[in-house]
């Protein structure tokens, strides 16, 4: 399996939000650079936040995100974005 989170290539550099669920790892978004990946990193956390008590209420849990440096090549062929709260209807 490829290194999907590997230092890049100045020329095809992106940076990708990634969304953790246990063992479960997703893209949920790309960037062209780190500083905009960081803001939509802090405005998932900010949402997961916002929903911490339904999502503790049934039971969910929480997704962690981070950012790290991706490669356009190595993003799943029918990639899409994820939206931040997804999880919750089965579309983690």
């Amino acid at each position: 399996m490829p290194d999907l989170f590997s230092q890049p290539a100045a020329e095809s550099a992106l940076w990708a939000v990634v969304a953790v669920m246990g063992k479960v790892i997703r893209i949920a978004e790309i960037y062209p650079s780190r500083p905009a990946a960081v803001a939509d990193q802090a405005w998932r956390e900010a949402q997961v936040r916002a929903y911490a008590g339904f999502l503790d209420s049934a039971e969910k849990p929480l997704p962690r995100y981070a950012v790290k440096p991706i490669r356009r090549h190595d993003l799943p062929r029918r990639w899409k974005p994820l939206p931040a709260l997804g999880f919750l209807r089965g579309e983690f």
